[in-house]
């Protein structure tokens, strides 16, 4: 019989505890077992730990609320960036405990993700979203706000190719943006093209993936860091 690698028990884990949606450090867990980097974490149970943590990281760093039963975790209140001592975290983790009791008393808290904050650069977003008539497709586009208000995307139908996911890179209508703009430099292409080919991948090898999104994908000069990841499975149970 087969050993199950990590993702495979990330997501076998959930569905024992019938969930659809993985916490955000089992997404992120997930990424990084397909070698998609992102932004150093760990999840805290007390304010200590969380201290402990943001330390090792490095400041400054972000702590979110970790809940199966808050989803929308800047509405709970659940959301703090930008600490840069070991009391900002302390007061933090405390804040966010009780927001998050206040916003959901029955909810479950696994914990408070201690996150390493990005610097600010480009945001991309790469996603994939289980179609019914063509499988698993994969997305690419400008990330943060600009998904919403620009809606520059681009969709490929998984698996991809190298050349596949360059296309989708070059044919945004932003891609000047990303090829160097009056004061902003260049980013990283390859290593955009890179996540594109890790995601077809991991939603090939799992296709009970329903929804995948990576936003944003802060991408610089050299290399790319996932800030934010959410995975959806297919309900099977």
């Amino acid at each position: 019989m087969q050993s199950l690698n990590k993702t495979d028990k990330i997501i076998l884990q959930a569905k024992k505890e019938g969930r659809v949606v993985l916490l955000e450090p089992e997404a992120k867990a997930v990424c990084t077992d397909y070698g998609i980097p992102v932004t150093k974490f760990n999840v805290a149970k007390n304010e200590n730990e969380a201290a402990n943590f943001a330390a090792k990281i490095g400041f400054p760093v972000v702590l979110k609320i970790v809940s199966p039963d808050i989803i929308h975790k800047t509405e709970a209140g659940g959301v703090k960036v930008n600490l840069k001592t070991p009391e900002e975290v302390k007061a933090a983790y405390n804040t966010i405990l009780t927001n998050a009791k206040n916003y959901n008393p029955k909810a479950t808290i696994v914990g408070v993700l201690v996150q390493e904050m990005a610097p600010q650069s480009t945001e991309v977003i790469v996603g994939s979203v289980k179609d019914a008539t063509f499988g698993q497709t994969v997305m690419f586009g400008l990330g943060g706000i600009f998904v919403e208000m620009l809606k520059d995307v681009t969709f490929r139908v998984a698996p991809l190719t190298k050349q596949d996911a360059l296309s989708m890179v070059t044919e945004l209508k932003a891609y000047s943006l990303l090829k160097g703009y009056r004061n902003s430099p260049p980013v990283d292409i390859n290593a955009i093209v890179d996540t594109i080919l890790r995601v077809s991948k991991l939603v090939m090898d799992h296709p009970e993936i329903k929804e995948l999104d990576l936003n944003p994908i802060m991408v610089y000069q050299t290399g790319a860091k996932t800030v934010d990841a959410r995975i959806i499975l297919e309900q099977s149970f």
